[in-house]
This record gives C-alpha cells, sequence and structure tokens, in this order.
C-alpha cells in the first residue's frame, strides 16, 4: 500500500506500507522504498511482538478477533476477523505524512474513528517534516521550517502535509571554498536529535570543526560532542528533543540572516546592561504589588467565576514548577494564594474546542454547585493558553487509596462515605441541574478527595449536556475500558444510565480495594463482580469479607454489593437512577435480590490482561 504524492495529488508518494523485503514475518513502513521508519515486529504465531495492542486478548471485549498469518512458497499475507453480532466496517490507509491508520466505521456517529496508528511518535516517521525543518512531538506533531528557511509548498503546509520541507531564504554565497568566512556565520539550536547523514571528521576541538564545515561550500550543519559532525546539502529528520537530549547542532546560514553586534562599544553596552538591570528592578517591584493587589481581589467571597490573566497563573503556579498530575486533556499544576489557599490548574493540551464553545462550557460547569462535584474557581482563555482552576484536593484522587500500596488504606466507614457522596454528585448532575450533565468517564481516577475524604466528581473533559426536553444523546465513544457500559460498545445512544453503570463498576472496586481487571491468569472465577453476583444468589456474599465484621457493616456492605449488581445490568432500564441509589446505600429504600448481570461474564472471559485505555472526543 502506497501513500499519495500529497492531498491533492493521488499519483504514489514517499511511503509504503509492505511485507519486510528482506525476508522476515514482519510488515514495515518504508520512505522511499529504502528507509524503514517502523516494523510491527516477527509474527509469533498468535500476534506481531511489535504491536501488542493487536493481541486477541487486548481486543474489545466479546468482540471476537481472530488472526491469521500466511507464509508459504506460493503467498504470503496476514488477515484478521471480526467475529460480532453487529456489522463493522474497517479501512486503512497510509497518510501522506507517512502515518499508518486504521479505522471503523461508528454508524452512531456517522463518521469513520481511528482505532490503530503507527507510528506513534509521529516524528519518528522518516522525512515526515521534510528538508531542513524540525519536527516536534508534542500533543499533535509539528513541524517548522528553520531560521532562515521558507515552506517549499504553503499549500500543502496549510494542510498538515509538510513532507515538501524548506528552501533557504537567502542563498549562500560560498564559491569554490573560498571567502566564506566573511560571507557564512551559524546559529545555534540546543536539545535535539541529530538529523540522519551525519559525516565524522577529525577535529581538536568545537571552532576547529566549526572552520572544516566552512571550508566546504556544500556543508550546511556541524555539531560537535568530544566528536566533530557535519551534514553536507539537506538536513533531514531534525527534532526537538527539549528535556530528552543534550545534543546541539550549528545552522549554516548567509551573514545578512545573523545581523553582528560585535562593533559596539563596550562602555555602551554596559550603559545599557546597567539601565536595563534599574529598569527590570523597577518593574519587578511594580508588577509584585501589583500582583498581590490583584490576587488578593480574587479571594473575596464565592462570586462569579474568574477570568485570570495566563500571566497571573505564571505567578500563582511558580511558572508551573509543581506537578499534580494528568487528566483529560491536561495536565495538573499546584498554585497557592498569597493568602496560602491553595489552587489546582489545570493546562489544556490538544483541546480543539473555539472559544465560544469552550466558555460555553466553562459557564456551564461553573455554574455546578454541590459538595460532591469538584469546584471550578476560574479559568485563562489567551489565544491556545486555555487553563481552569480548581479547588484543591489534598488527598488526591480515589485509586491511589484504592490501588497503590503506599497510600492510606481505607476503612469500610471511608469507603461507604466515599460511595454515597460519589452517588449524591451524580445524582445532582443528572437529576437536579438545569440542563441534565452525562459525565462519560467515571472511574476512580476522575474522583478527588479533600482533607477529610470527602468525594467529588472531577474532570469533566469528556462529558455530555442533554436538555431536559431529551431523554438520550448520540455521541462517539468515550470513556474508559472496563468501566463502559454496553450501549457503548454497540453503538446506540445514550443516557444517564451510562454513568449508573460506570459508577456500579467502579462500587465493585471501592469495595474490594482492588481493580476488577486484576486477577489471576489461572483463575476465570476470581473476576470480584461475577464472583459477588453469584455469592449474593446463594446468599454467601459475606463470606468474601471475612467472619469479623460487625453486623452494621456486615448490612451496609451487603447493600452495597446489590446496589453494584443493579447498575451494571444489561438493560438500561433495569438500572436504578443515581437518586435511588443514593436511598439505598443509606437504608432508606430496601433492594431486592439482583440477577447476574450477563455482561460481567463477558467481560470476565476477555478482561485476561487488558490494559485501561480511555477513547476521547471533543464532539
Amino acid at each position: 500500500m502506497t501513500s499519495w504524492k500529497d492531498r491533492g495529488d493521488p499519483t504514489p508518494g514517499m511511503f509504503s506500507i509492505g511485507l519486510d523485503p528482506k525476508g522476515s514475518t514482519q510488515y514495515v513502513l518504508l520512505w522511499n522504498n529504502s528507509v524503514v521508519y517502523w516494523a510491527s515486529g516477527n509474527w509469533t504465531g498468535n500476534s506481531f511482538n511489535g504491536v501488542p495492542e493487536l493481541s486477541p486478548t487486548n481486543s474489545y471485549p466479546n468482540s471476537g478477533y481472530t488472526f491469521q498469518f500466511v507464509d508459504n512458497d506460493e503467498e504470503t499475507y496476514f488477515t484478521y476477523t471480526v467475529k460480532s453480532d453487529v456489522q463493522i466496517f474497517t479501512r486503512a490507509i497510509i497518510d501522506v505524512s507517512g502515518l499508518f491508520q486504521a479505522f471503523v466505521w461508528m454508524e452512531a456517529a456517522q463518521a469513520w474513528v481511528t482505532f490503530f496508528t503507527q507510528p506513534k511518535a509521529k516524528c519518528s516517521v522518516y522525512g515526515m517534516c521534510g528538508e531542513n525543518s524540525m519536527c516536534s512531538e508534542n500533543a499533535a506533531a509539528s513541524c517548522s521550517c528553520l531560521k532562515g528557511f521558507t515552506e517549499n509548498n504553503p499549500n500543502n503546509w496549510v494542510l498538515n502535509d509538510n513532507t515538501a520541507g524548506c528552501r533557504r531564504n537567502v542563498p549562500l554565497k560560498c564559491v569554490n571554498n573560498s571567502s566564506v568566512t566573511k560571507q557564512d556565520r551559524f546559529y545555534l539550536i540546543n536539545n535535539v536529535k541529530l538529523p540522519d547523514s551525519a559525516h565524522i571528521v577529525n577535529a581538536a576541538n568545537i571552532h576547529d570543526c566549526e572552520l572544516i564545515c566552512l571550508s566546504n561550500c556544500s556543508c550546511t550543519a556541524y555539531s560537535h560532542n568530544r566528536t566533530c559532525l557535519v551534514w553536507h546539502n539537506h538536513l533531514m529528520n531534525l527534532q526537538d528533543s527539549t528535556g530528552g537530549s543534550s545534543d546541539r547542532i550549528f545552522i549554516r546560514l548567509d551573514a545578512s540572516e545573523i545581523p553582528n553586534s560585535g562593533t559596539k562599544k563596550w562602555w555602551i553596552i554596559c550603559i545599557i546592561i546597567g539601565g536595563f538591570i534599574i529598569l527590570s528592578l523597577g518593574i519587578t517591584i511594580i508588577y509584585f504589588l501589583y500582583k498581590r493587589s490583584r490576587i488578593g481581589s480574587i479571594n473575596q467571597g464565592d462570586g462569579p467565576l474568574i477570568s485570570f490573566k495566563y500571566s497571573d497563573l505564571q505567578f500563582l503556579t511558580r511558572n508551573f514548577s509543581e506537578r499534580l498530575g494528568a487528566g483529560s486533556f491536561g495536565t495538573v499544576f499546584k498554585g497557592v494564594l498569597p493568602d496560602t489557599t491553595t489552587l489546582a490548574v489545570k493546562k489544556l493540551e490538544g483541546f480543539h474546542q473555539g472559544e465560544k464553545q469552550f466558555r460555553a462550557e466553562v459557564s456551564t460547569i461553573g455554574n455546578i454547585h454541590h459538595m460532591n462535584l469538584i469546584r471550578l474557581l476560574g479559568f485563562c482563555s489567551e489565544g491556545a493558553k486555555r487553563l481552569l482552576v480548581y479547588e484543591y484536593m489534598p488527598n488526591g484522587s480515589l485509586d491511589k487509596h484504592l490501588f497503590d500500596s503506599g497510600s492510606v488504606t481505607l476503612n469500610w466507614k471511608i469507603k461507604h462515605q466515599i460511595a454515597v457522596g460519589i452517588a449524591k454528585g451524580l445524582a445532582y448532575l443528572h437529576e437536579e441541574c438545569r440542563d441534565c450533565i452525562i459525565h462519560c468517564d467515571i472511574k476512580p481516577q476522575n474522583i478527588l478527595l479533600d482533607a477529610s475524604f470527602v468525594p467529588k466528581v472531577a474532570d469533566f473533559g469528556l462529558s455530555k449536556l442533554l436538555g431536559r426536553d431529551f431523554s438520550r444523546v448520540l455521541t462517539s465513544m468515550r470513556g474508559t475500558v472496563g468501566y463502559l457500559a454496553p450501549e457503548w460498545i454497540s453503538g446506540e445512544a445514550i443516557t444517564t444510565k451510562a454513568d449508573v453503570f460506570s459508577y456500579g463498576m467502579m462500587l465493585f472496586e471501592i469495595i474490594s480495594g482492588k481493580r476488577n481487571l486484576e486477577r489471576s491468569e489461572t483463575n476465570m472465577e476470581t473476576f470480584f463482580p461475577v464472583l459477588v453476583a453469584r455469592k449474593l444468589l446463594e446468599e454467601e456474599v459475606q463470606t468474601l469479607f471475612g467472619s469479623e465484621l460487625t453486623n452494621d457493616v456486615s448490612v451496609e456492605l451487603e447493600r452495597a454489593c446489590k446496589v453494584a449488581c443493579w447498575c451494571v445490568q444489561d438493560s438500561e432500564s433495569s438500572r436504578p437512577t443515581m437518586g435511588e441509589v443514593v436511598k439505598i446505600l443509606e437504608g432508606l429504600v430496601d433492594v431486592a435480590m439482583p440477577p447476574v448481570p450477563r455482561y460481567l461474564n463477558i467481560l470476565a472471559e476477555g478482561s485476561k490482561n487488558l490494559k485501561f485505555f480511555s477513547y476521547q472526543s471533543t464532539t
């Protein structure tokens, strides 16, 4: 399979995928039919060892994937088959950017959804950014021309096709390798992964390395780190490696591209530096006093959301120096107000909503006030810089206390308090807000705990608003495997009962203190939700928790187990509302014995070695 030449030209391009021409049992991605920049790894008889996510044990529950690799004297090929009650359409392409992508058709959303992409690090695609450019690996890999260079084909760059690369603004004036020291200069780029096709030359020091490059008209760059490396003609596959590499490279440009300031008099420089220091000190003092007065006014009352300036949040977080964790679309940092009030500041990354939609969502979440929902204090929206400011939760997320061995062990009293609090927060979202809000990603990682272990539902990055005139909504798949309701898998329109299912799966984990999907490889019967459902029917659920429980705790545990089983019933209509869950957990309403949900058996059979991952969408 071969890519297009560019997005407007379907003639064969530079990228292709096929069986390894050297004869191994693996598929490779090639640039110009010569450079291998990704390989699947050899066939093991069950999967390709370099692509563990395509292993049948890591597929969707109950999807029924089967794989086959045929290799004989007449033919070699790979197939996969999906056995499902729902007809599934897939397609695969090689994009003009060199990425191999596979899609599945989501009937409910009427769109193709990407489910497989290789290579994961987009900058590893050979020549993705073309010549004389640099690739930066961020939320969406981006290309940029080097200083002194301009895009070869600007129209293609607008379409994110950067393979044509960049050209010099001013050609080098080197002729016959003479007079070059007066014509050309170098500029430095730090923290990079060096380009391909370097030549090693003998040089005693960095100065000699520079002279060697200047003495050859075809030399376009050099680097020196104990060894002198030089590059001739075009530079390919230069990558930004901030924080990951200390390599640096010197790029050769015409002298006119790098103005020379060496002719200034020393006394003039000293006067300018001295004046700059005095001016900077005065500005710093004024700026600090202004910040104190501005941030002091922020602390007054529970009024409307605060529209922060980006510089305010830099000041409060000490330039985002203390990382608390990460959630949907971003990273969370600790901030402190002058009165010592602690904040949690979330920097959104890869967030593609427009300004109007972003402010509408902030306004909606900002108007929600409930003791079991995280409180949004303010936001920042300055171009691409978008941040959310929340109250700080000193005990972090629930998953750390349930699953990490070094954290505080929660007793049943606190667990029961947490389970009831989460249910109350969700009941408020579903039943008491002006617009019904479906969270869509309920799991322990998205439950934060304050100093008294009061739970707060957090991270609304995947939530959906549902008008009171509607009972369900169509949306692309979102959430986390292990907590997804069956209707997500089948592509049906969802209701608040999708959150109820996720809550039920999480309630099993709160009860057991372990992940549902952590179980013995040899004993299929240790899938905890199935054990609970079966023991309830046998009236032996107490055997799961030991015989030393008090009567009150024993009753609450059995009630919680019944609630969890009712929440994960296959049919939405069989699941309780979150308001009913609250009443049951608090002992205000009796609950009948639940049947064993069929879907739990499916999860038990399909969850072995399943890794957690999220479907994220902004639609």
